[in-house]
């Protein structure tokens, strides 16, 4: 993986060089047990729920319910993210996580497990993973330069993925063993114990000049800030269409494992361990293939590679060969999940990113969610070989039509704050949240330069309404051709403040350009007004 050297040349940052970092090392620690908690659960669920339903719409519902929270809730979890303390919200989310897995644990023991019962924990804890997940996403860029940060998120990968051997494998013994009463139960009493471990996490949150953003708002301007990010939409495309083809190989892997001869809680635990497996082996080769290929190809190559190994399974259910071909899907599955994973934390600036990332999850988890209920009702009227194969097939469909948005064609945009920016001098007294605020930037403008002057103003507005503005216009006087004035509103006066110090570097070219259009090379003219109340309103 290239990141800069000393003296500016490009060098190859290790693979393991994040680990170097004690609280990235804790939380990396703390992630891999979660994920192999919530592996052990799925396994169980997975594998309980064709005893107790062998419909395969009910078994692949089992995923849908765990996936849909992330998909209703990313949003205000996202939110909550980026305006509260992480470190407590990530133990209150072990804590709720903790608490449904006592609760699943309970029912197991006491046989009141139904399916429909099953379904409820297994959305409730689904919802903990939705809490969880923007809080953990956020973090990572923290505790990491930035040139380890693709690094950092492949060890992320090689934990989740590390976790889906190890968690099916746990899961798998218990189940033969003794039951999945008990896989629950292990889960519980892991649960609780990290819940406590990250307890000895110390963050130190950062200090803000401004009062937090109010929750709505927070939604508002997260919302705001992705429609107005042309690659974030462009990679929640992508996201969302891989997984609703790569979940359709997840979601009926236990009934491929029950169809095979012979084939019981054994088998299922090898075909994900295989997978698993294979995540593991990409995640360790991801910083060579991204020096030959770039993300583009990345996700190309491994959508139509997981299309095949997942047809190959379909076709050949012997673990013999469904085993090897499982392998490849899971390396197919990191390398287009990580590739678009960096690409949505480096189009993110620090300030919005737990609500971008939740949004990122929404997409993935939509794509996962629709692709659960979709290739299992397919596999319930036709048969699950069939249901794979369709599920292959239209990923590489779906591929071919979005060919032409790109993901890492053009430079990476600097989101880094300028920190230049100073507040005015005030002639009145404003309180913070007093508002609506008004801000006119006038320009002057040749009549000749004016197409050039519009698209400057284009990419004006676009990076106004990313950092929070609530309305943009670029407006001309009717009685003065060359005047034109920027219009743009703020709800109150704090999120005016707000809003320029998210500033970005990036910004600071575009507005030396709209200088150097200005006639006569003055400084344009900036006026700002706010409400004010009057009696009676």
């Amino acid at each position: 993986m290239l990141g800069p050297d000393k003296d500016g040349s490009p060098a190859l940052v290790s693979a393991w060089s994040p680990l170097r970092h004690a609280a990235f090392r804790l939380l990396w620690g703390a992630w891999m047990t979660a994920n192999v908690c919530m592996w052990m659960n799925e396994v169980a669920a997975g594998w309980l729920m064709t005893s107790l339903s062998p419909e395969p719409l009910m078994v692949a519902l089992v995923q849908a319910a765990s996936t849909l929270p992330v998909f209703l809730l990313g949003v205000p979890c996202g939110a909550f993210a980026d305006i509260f303390d992480r470190r407590r919200l990530f133990i209150a989310t072990q804590v709720w996580v903790a608490a449904v897995a006592a609760l699943l644990c309970v029912a197991a023991f006491t046989t009141t497990l139904g399916p429909s019962l099953l379904l409820v924990l297994m959305f409730a804890n689904g919802v903990g993973l939705a809490m969880r997940w923007p809080v953990f996403a956020a973090t990572i860029p923290e505790l990491v330069p930035r040139a380890e940060l693709p690094a950092a998120l492949a060890l992320n990968g090689v934990a989740m993925n590390a976790s889906r051997v190890f968690g099916p494998v746990i899961a798998g013994v218990l189940i033969v063993v003794a039951g999945t009463a008990w896989v629950f139960l292990l889960n519980a009493v892991l649960s609780i114990v990290l819940a406590v471990v990250l307890t000895r996490w110390r963050h130190e949150p950062k200090l803000r000049a401004l009062p937090a953003e109010r929750l709505l708002g927070a939604i508002r301007v997260g919302l705001q800030h992705v429609r107005q990010s042309p690659r974030l939409l462009i990679i929640l495309l992508r996201v969302a269409i891989f997984f609703f083809q790569a979940m359709g190989l997840l979601a009926l892997l236990p009934l491929v494992a029950r169809g095979i001869e012979g084939g019981g809680p054994g088998t299922f635990t090898l075909l994900l361990a295989a997978l698993g497996s294979g995540a593991l082996v990409a995640a360790m080769i991801l910083p060579r293939l991204r020096t030959v290929m770039n993300c583009d190809g990345l996700v190309g190559a491994g959508t139509v590679v997981h299309a095949l190994a997942t047809t190959l399974v379909a076709f050949l259910p012997d673990p013999v060969i469904s085993a090897p071909a499982l392998v490849v899907a899971g390396c197919a599955w990191i390398v287009v999940a990580n590739s678009l994973t960096v690409s949505a934390q480096m189009a993110l600036p620090d300030w919005v990113r737990a609500r971008g990332m939740a949004v990122y999850q929404m997409a993935l988890m939509g794509g996962g969610t629709l692709g659960a209920v979709v290739w299992g009702q397919v596999a319930s009227v036709s048969a699950v070989h069939v249901s794979l194969v369709a599920s292959s097939v239209a990923g590489i469909v779906l591929l071919l039509v979005t060919r032409r948005f790109k993901l890492g064609t053009r430079a990476e945009e600097d989101l880094t704050p300028v920190g230049l920016w100073k507040a005015p001098d005030l002639a009145i007294p404003v309180a913070p949240n007093q508002g609506p605020v008004l801000v006119m930037v006038e320009y002057r403008v040749a009549s000749e330069r004016f197409v050039e002057f519009s698209g400057l103003m284009s990419a004006s507005r676009r990076i106004w309404l990313r950092n929070g503005v609530l309305s943009w216009e670029l407006l001309r006087d009717v009685g003065d051709s060359e005047r034109y004035f920027e219009y743009l509103i703020d709800e109150s006066w704090v999120d005016y403040l707000r809003r320029n110090e998210r500033i970005s570097v990036s910004y600071i070219a575009l507005r030396e350009q709209k200088r150097v259009i200005q006639l006569g090379r003055q400084p344009p003219v900036v006026t700002r007004c706010i409400a004010v109340p009057l009696p009676g309103r």
